[in-house]
């Protein structure tokens, strides 16, 4: 089971409380003030994991508790640091903060999780409270007064995962996309002849020789009305926002290139609906299923599609392999194309 979004509580140990003591010790009659000081608490850190591609676990268990700070103890002694606690998620988990009753997907944002370096702290542990030997002064030798170790925090976060690919596969469904994954990467989604066999994201890793490869992304296909909440692509179109490059695919297996157009538009509709982002981004028109026609026909079909949607259009077979190395490498150049693009805004926004 694939788990994209959950809320879970995050709370940071206690402090531990001062110790009043008092040194005794045989032929030492005027023994002064020795308690410690209380251990602080734990805090509580969140890291990416790239070994975990799903929330269910972390689902699962609803609170996350740091281990509180020791009491202090006599003879100076100042008293153990609760351990901290780390929760491990998958790459790319958007965390927010949950205030009141407000929808988790408003809350304030409060780490992005996409470089596995990156331990962020979401609550700090409690101070442990002083001892009556932090107390003692000139005029105050026999100090009973103590600090009691101050609370940890809680928070209330919503996370919220979104994949990280290279290329997202988009297009309606039984347009072929989990076929073409399954073809150009070890993974195995659901593969049947009737839509919407795809229900949940999978990702896939294309690799290209020499060390290059393409992490590809396949969400369930998109109907009339998805960025309105229709059909499933909508819940899983996070997914491809972070992609740098689409592939748009049709399919060619009716034979019907006015149709095929209709349904080039209908996708980038709701592609502009959802997000000005998602519609930006580079992408790359795929004509699939070729091997459902002959290869003149493919070839008409292919210029005459490319005629009316203004732009170049490939065509592949993931059955036969047909077009997909070609498809692999435009892919990779566009790709790098994009990295290189983000990092020139990269150097402008910090010069």
């Amino acid at each position: 089971m694939f788990l994209d979004e959950t809320s879970i509580s995050v709370r940071s140990g206690k402090g531990g409380d001062g110790c009043v003591s008092f040194r005794r010790e045989k032929y030492v009659p005027k023994g002064g003030p020795n308690g410690g000081s209380g251990g602080n608490g734990g805090n509580v850190y969140l890291q990416a994991d790239p070994n975990i591609t799903t929330l269910l676990d972390i689902g699962r268990r609803h609170h996350y508790i740091a281990e509180n700070g020791q009491p202090g103890q006599g003879s100076n002694k100042t008293g153990r640091t609760g351990k901290d606690l780390l929760v491990k998620l998958p790459i790319g988990t958007l965390v927010r903060e949950v205030v009141d009753d407000q929808d988790p997907r408003e809350g304030k944002e409060l780490v992005d999780l996409i470089d596995p370096e990156l331990m962020f702290r979401v609550v700090g542990g409690g101070k442990g409270g002083r001892g009556n030997k932090s107390f003692a002064s000139s005029v105050n030798q026999i100090p009973r007064e103590v600090e009691k170790g101050l609370p940890g925090g809680e928070k209330l976060i919503h996370l919220e995962l979104k994949l990280m690919a290279d290329v997202g596969l988009v297009g309606l469904p039984n347009a072929g996309k989990s076929t073409l994954l399954s073809r150009i990467s070890a993974a195995r989604p659901k593969i049947a002849a009737y839509p919407f066999t795809t229900k949940e994201p999978h990702l896939g890793i294309a690799e290209l020789g020499g060390y290059a490869r393409l992490v590809f992304a396949d969400i369930p296909g998109l109907i009339e009305g998805a960025h309105e909440g229709h059909g499933l692509g909508i819940e899983f179109l996070r997914h491809i926002e972070r992609t740098r490059v689409l592939l748009h695919l049709v399919s060619c297996e009716f034979e019907d290139s006015e149709q095929v157009v209709r349904d080039f538009h209908l996708i980038e509709r709701e592609l502009s609906g959802y997000s000005e982002a998602l519609a930006g981004k580079p992408r790359i028109v795929v004509l699939s299923k070729i091997d459902m026609l002959g290869p003149e026909e493919v070839a008409d079909f292919q210029d005459d599609l490319s005629t009316r949607l203004g732009k170049e259009v490939l065509s592949i077979s993931a059955v036969t392999g047909a077009g997909l190395e070609k498809l692999l490498g435009a892919s990779n150049v566009l790709v790098n194309e994009a990295l290189a693009a983000a990092a020139r805004e990269a150097e402008q926004e910090c010069p």
